[in-house]
């Protein structure tokens, strides 16, 4: 029996005490509205083909399972099968556009929640539960996590922020290829038994890949110019020592799909730099490293303006050389500047205000 709104109500049927909320699919329900204890847990297992199921059974003793096609009608199938169970809570992996897709449409029906995983956090506590690994077996894993764990809904980014994510990351592919293309290109030019032709040809693939970037770029500048907040804060990116137009499109792409209510400390979890300590006792005591289990295009992007401000930026630049007074090396000392930028980008989109290095550095002094 749950209670609803304060007070306990339920009715009888076929298979015992049935929670009456389950019974009133008809009506527009808030997910915000719907008391903790009403909420049924569900599993998703996203793979290309199929969605593998597992959803609790009424009386909590077990789970059932089904499974759909990861399609558009595969999808409209379970948001169906789940709203004959009443207000759900469903949680399922973060597996690029596949899970993406099934996100969109759970969170578009009234009466479910969704919420998108690291799988990494998943994958550690499903080790807590079983030794398999199947699908169905992550589906409940899943579902077990939603039951056991906080609950945080996953917030859908605007269409606008979603198509510009998928156009800086396609960017980011493309120039990665470019950049392997070059390095056989300089491979082969040193090389007395790669033929011309071969040479001829990468001049070729690097000529068209180039092309291509330049003109996604285009395009990804009309969507962020399109868009009044991205347009905004487009400008105040730029407007930070280091950031030209092509990082401030990358980071502006991963930073405006996050979720509005998330704290800075949040952001560089989420990006993946925030430090990861390896401390046990007497005998265990190895040295910090940053954590990486989070978004490597916000973390790539990130790097390219620490490195540039390091050397241009006078602020930034003296913490950089104190870190090195601190025998940290010049990677490390990068990295701690990437985390000063995010947050400085934090406090800029919050309040709007333009990039003042000595707010971010208010204990050091540049040097001239």
């Amino acid at each position: 029996m749950f209670k609803v709104g304060g007070k306990s109500k339920s009715v009888s049927s076929g298979r015992g005490t049935v929670p009456k909320l389950r019974l009133m699919l008809e009506e527009t329900m808030s997910k915000g509205s719907v008391d903790q204890g009403a909420w049924t847990c569900c599993g998703v297992d996203v793979s290309a083909a199929t969605l593998a199921v597992a959803v609790e059974r009424v009386k909590r003793d077990g789970f059932d399972e089904r499974e759909f096609a990861n399609t558009a009608a595969g999808h409209r199938q379970l948001v169906a099968w789940l709203l004959q169970r009443g207000p759900v809570r469903v949680a399922l992996e973060a597996t690029g556009i596949y899970s993406l897709d099934v996100a969109l449409a759970l969170d578009g029906a009234d009466g479910i929640a969704v919420a998108v995983l690291n799988p990494k956090m998943v994958h550690r506590f499903a080790q807590t539960l079983r030794r398999s690994k199947t699908d169905k077996a992550d589906a409940v894993a899943l579902a077990e996590y939603s039951r056991r764990m906080p609950f945080v809904p996953w917030r859908q980014p605007s269409r606008q922020v979603l198509e510009l994510r998928a156009l800086s990351r396609h960017i980011a592919s493309l120039c990665e290829e470019h950049t392997r293309s070059s390095n056989r290109l300089h491979a082969a030019e040193g090389s007395a038994t790669t033929p011309g032709c071969v040479r001829q040809d990468l001049k070729r693939s690097m000529a068209l890949q180039q092309k291509r970037i330049l003109r996604l770029r285009r395009v990804a500048m009309e969507l962020v110019r399109r868009e009044e907040n991205l347009a905004r804060q487009f400008e105040q990116l730029i407007g930070i020592p280091g950031v030209g137009e092509v990082s401030a499109v990358q980071l502006l792409s991963e930073l405006a799909a996050l979720d509005p209510q998330m704290t800075v400390r949040e952001w560089v979890a989420h990006s993946g730099l925030d430090p990861a300590h390896r401390v046990s006792g007497t005998s265990v005591h190895k040295a910090s490293r940053i954590s990486r289990q989070g978004n490597r295009y916000l973390r790539r992007a990130l790097y390219m303006p620490a490195l540039t401000g390091a050397r241009c930026d006078p602020h930034m630049k003296a913490f950089y050389e104190l870190l090195q007074t601190r025998r940290k090396t010049k990677l490390q000392a990068i990295i701690a500047v990437a985390r000063k930028l995010l947050h400085a980008i934090f406090g800029i989109f919050k309040t709007g205000t333009p990039w003042d290095g000595a707010k971010l550095f208010p204990q050091l002094i540049p040097t001239s």
